[in-house]
C-alpha cells in the first residue's frame, strides 16, 4: 500500500533503490505511479483519471475490481487461500473441465500453474516426454515469457537475459506481412515462410521434432497476425516430422480476438497443445496447459506447482471465464473490435508515420515508422506518443522488436462509447506528435 503522505517522487526514489533496475516502466523519466482503478479507469496517485485500454498487458479482461470476480475472490479468500496442487479442489476441477469444453479439437486435461512463462515451459515439457523428441520449432518475433526455457523460444534479442539457452530451439520466419521481403504479397510471404521451415527442418535438426510452437497473434511481437492459412500450411510438415502443435494463447486468449473463446478458432486447426494466461483470472496469478489425453498421460513421473491450482485464482478464472461467456463478450469484443479498427485507421489516416493499423478484435496495433512513411522503424516517435496519450488520459502499450508498435487492448466489455472517447484521445495524440 502507497503511504498517503508519500510524494510520486519520493516514492521512486525508493522503488530504484530497492527493486531490480532491469524493469523499466514506462514513460522514461517520469514512470506512472498507479494508486487504485475501477472498471475501464485507472487513477494516480496525484488524482489524475486515465482510460486504460492496454488492461495490464491484456489481462484485466473485463475491467478493473469487477464486482463479481472480486465476490467470488473474497468469498473463497474467507474459506481457503491455499493449499498446493498436491490436494485436491472442487474449483481446480471444474475449471479444468470448463476449459475442456471451450478448447478446440479433443483438448482435455490441464495442468496449472502461476504465468504464462510456466504454461509454456509445461507444454514444452509434455511435448518432448510425449514424442520422444528435443527439438522445438518456433517463429522468430515470438515472446514466450521469463524463464530460461521461456527465454530460449523468444525470438526477441533483448529480452533474451543470462546467455545460456537450451540449445534445441530452432526460430524460423515469421510471416510478418508489414516486413515482408519487398515485393511478397501474402500468398508469397506464407510459401517463403513454409519453405523456410522445411529447409530449416532438413539442415538444422535430425528431422524429428517435438513441437512447432506459435502465438496467433504475437503479442509482444506487435501484434502481428499470421496468415489465416499459414498453420494449416505448417500442420503437415509438423506431424511428418513427429511433432505437435503448440498454440500459445497467453494473449489471444478468452475472446480477445472476437467471435470465438480461442483465437486459433479463426486459424481452423485443432492444436495438441494450448497455453493460457493473463486475462484467464482477470489479473490474479494464472498459468493454464490443455493437452490431449495422450500428450497429457505420456508426462510421466512426479512434479507439481505450489501456485498450480491456487483456489484464490481458480475462483477468479472461473468467475471470470463465466462473466465472459453470461455476457457473450467474444461478440462484443468483434463488434467493437470492427469500431476500433475503423477508428484507428481514420485517427492515423494524416500520418504517414503511422505505416500501418493491424490486429484482430479488440487487440489493434499502430507500426511507427519514419516521418516521411518509410518503414524505417521509429522508436523514439512510439514512445512520444505513448506519453502525449498519457497526458490525454490514455493508458496504450507497446511492443515490436524496435519498440515501435503501438499496443492497444480495450477491456472485452468495452462500449462504443468508450471507444470513440479512447480513439479520439489517441488522435489528439498522433496529432501532437506529428
Amino acid at each position: 500500500m502507497i503511504d498517503e503522505k508519500s510524494t510520486t517522487e519520493a516514492l521512486l526514489e525508493r522503488q530504484q533503490r530497492y527493486l531490480f533496475p532491469a524493469v523499466h516502466p514506462y514513460y522514461g523519466d517520469r514512470p506512472l505511479v498507479i494508486d487504485r482503478a475501477k472498471g475501464h479507469t485507472v487513477w494516480d496517485v496525484d488524482g489524475k483519471a486515465y482510460l486504460d485500454f492496454f488492461g495490464g498487458v491484456l489481462t484485466v479482461a473485463i475491467g478493473h475490481c469487477n464486482d463479481e470476480v472480486t465476490q467470488r475472490v473474497a468469498e473463497q479468500l474467507g474459506r481457503i487461500q491455499h493449499h498446493s496442487s498436491l490436494y485436491v479442489n472442487e474449483l481446480m476441477v471444474r475449471l479444468a473441465e470448463k476449459v475442456a469444453a471451450i478448447t478446440p479439437g479433443r483438448l482435455q486435461k490441464c495442468f496449472f500453474t502461476s504465468s504464462g512463462s510456466e504454461a509454456n515451459e509445461t507444454a514444452v515439457t509434455a511435448a518432448r516426454m510425449a514424442t520422444g523428441n528435443r527439438t522445438i520449432v518456433t517463429l522468430r518475433h515470438a515472446y514466450s515469457g521469463r524463464t530460461m526455457e521461456a527465454m530460449s523460444l523468444t525470438a526477441h534479442g533483448h529480452w533474451r537475459l543470462g546467455g545460456t539457452f537450451d540449445g534445441e530451439v530452432r526460430h524460423v520466419r515469421s510471416p510478418y506481412a508489414y516486413r515482408a521481403p519487398l515485393g511478397l504479397d501474402e500468398e508469397a510471404l506464407v510459401e517463403l515462410c513454409v519453405q523456410d521451415l522445411e529447409e530449416t527442418l532438413e539442415t538444422v535438426t535430425d528431422g524429428r521434432i517435438a513441437a512447432f510452437m506459435a502465438e496467433p497473434i504475437q503479442g509482444v511481437g506487435g501484434f502481428v497476425v499470421l496468415p489465416r492459412d499459414y498453420l494449416r500450411r505448417v500442420e503437415p510438415l509438423v506431424r511428418e516430422a513427429g511433432g505437435l502443435m503448440i498454440i500459445d494463447e497467453v494473449q489471444t486468449g478468452w475472446g480477445r480476438t472476437g467471435g470465438a473463446m480461442c483465437a486459433v478458432t479463426h486459424w481452423g486447426i485443432e492444436p495438441d497443445i494450448m497455453t493460457f494466461a493473463k486475462a484467464m483470472a482477470n489479473g490474479a496469478p494464472i498459468g493454464c496447459t490443455v493437452a490431449t489425453p495422450e500428450v497429457a498421460d505420456a508426462m510421466t513421473g512426479t512434479t507439481f506447482s505450489t501456485f498450480g491450482g491456487n483456489p484464490v485464482s481458480m475462483a477468479a478464472a472461473l468467475a471470470t471465464i463465466e462473466v465472459i461467456q453470461a455476457n457473450d463478450l467474444p461478440a462484443n469484443a468483434e463488434r467493437q473490435g470492427l469500431r476500433l479498427r475503423a477508428r484507428l485507421e481514420e485517427a492515423a489516416e494524416p500520418h504517414a508515420f503511422v505505416g500501418e493499423v493491424r490486429g484482430m478484435g479488440l487487440m489493434q496495433g499502430l507500426e511507427i515508422v519514419a516521418a516521411d512513411g518509410s518503414r524505417a522503424p521509429d522508436g523514439a516517435r512510439a514512445d512520444a506518443l505513448m506519453s502525449a496519450a498519457r497526458d490525454r488520459g490514455l493508458l496504450i502499450g507497446k511492443g515490436g522488436l524496435y519498440n515501435n508498435v503501438i499496443r492497444i487492448a480495450p477491456h472485452l466489455d468495452v462500449d462504443a462509447k468508450e471507444i470513440d472517447d479512447g480513439c479520439e484521445r489517441l488522435g489528439r495524440a498522433l496529432s501532437d506528435v506529428a
